[in-house]
């Protein structure tokens, strides 16, 4: 037999960071929404572990233990107590979320994996024991576990849910290269350099916005403090940002640590018009439509 959960991409609507702590880390307020792309993570007993990748991206995947999905297999038959052949697994990721893209591909495949595994061994794991092993295995990890919109904080795998009162319509340009996470990230140190950095909050009215379903109020609200650190890394970002807000985005900006960058549309049909003209703008490889919330992991 064999199990396939599927799992969504997230943008960042609001992404405030703090200053690095003595562990390297950075506290955050982390607005996550989760968006309509999805990866599917199928398990089947196997021999020994074993990961493959197919679809947009794949060859950028690694297919080691240093893989989310692996890690997540890993820890939950060590939570378990399944060792050898009860713990080997073939784990396929069909890929349809941007690889290295700033939406948590890499932390959906952990989720979607984590779950997978938990109805093929029938552990009966509970959902906090699985948000606990989420959190283990990275930040972004628990929030592609329960999906729709959350508040992160400490370093963004401490969630608080968020009710949504609308969709919301997105456009997605994916870029011609990847950014490193870590490299972002120094880089906000530097350019922050001794300044004194505020603690993150959450943005209320970010917060209202979301709950009333108001695109225009959220458009207002959503920032990502990673953004200047991005298009210093990644200064192009900037034209690809520029075209999307010339073809009517009422808000672009940087998604999470980049290099995607996102488009809020005030409805399906000017998202439409959005993606053609990043199309056509030639700043980009590759443009996607979604809309937000989406559900989190979800065995099919």
């Amino acid at each position: 037999m064999s199990v396939t959960v599927r799992v969504p991409a997230k943008v960042n609507v609001q992404l405030a960071v703090g200053a690095a702590r003595p562990d390297g880390f950075h506290p955050l307020a982390n607005v996550f929404l989760a968006v309509g792309l999805y990866d599917r993570v199928t398990v089947t007993p196997a021999e020994e572990l074993r990961v493959t990748c197919s679809g947009p991206g794949s060859d950028q995947v690694p297919l080691d233990a240093t893989n989310l999905a692996a890690r997540a297999a890993l820890a939950l038959a060590a939570r378990y107590g399944r060792t050898g052949r009860d713990a080997a697994v073939h784990l396929h990721i069909d890929k349809d979320i941007p690889v290295a893209g700033g939406m948590a591909g890499g932390s959906a495949d952990g989720a979607g994996a984590l779950l997978a595994c938990d109805a093929l061994w029938g552990t009966g794991a509970s959902r906090e024991e699985l948000l606990e092993i989420c959190a283990e295995l990275g930040s972004d990890v628990p929030f592609s576990l329960v999906g729709g919109a959350a508040l992160g904080v400490g370093r963004g795998e401490l969630l608080t849910p968020l009710e949504v009162g609308g969709d919301f319509h997105w456009v997605f340009a994916m870029a011609s290269r990847g950014l490193s996470t870590p490299a972002v990230f120094r880089e906000f140190d530097r350019l922050t350099g001794h300044a004194v950095v505020p603690e993150p909050v959450a943005s209320e009215p970010l917060l209202a916005a979301l709950a009333k379903g108001d695109v225009d109020a959220l458009a207002g609200a959503v920032s990502n403090d990673l953004q200047p650190a991005a298009l210093s890394l990644f200064p192009e970002l900037a034209r690809t940002l520029e075209a999307g807000r010339a073809a009517g985005a009422v808000a672009a900006l940087v998604s999470g640590s980049g290099p995607t960058t996102a488009y809020l549309a005030r409805d399906a049909a000017s998202a439409a018009r959005i993606a053609d003209a990043l199309t056509a703008s030639g700043t980009c490889r590759t443009v996607r439509l979604a809309t937000a919330p989406a559900p989190g992991a979800t065995v099919l």
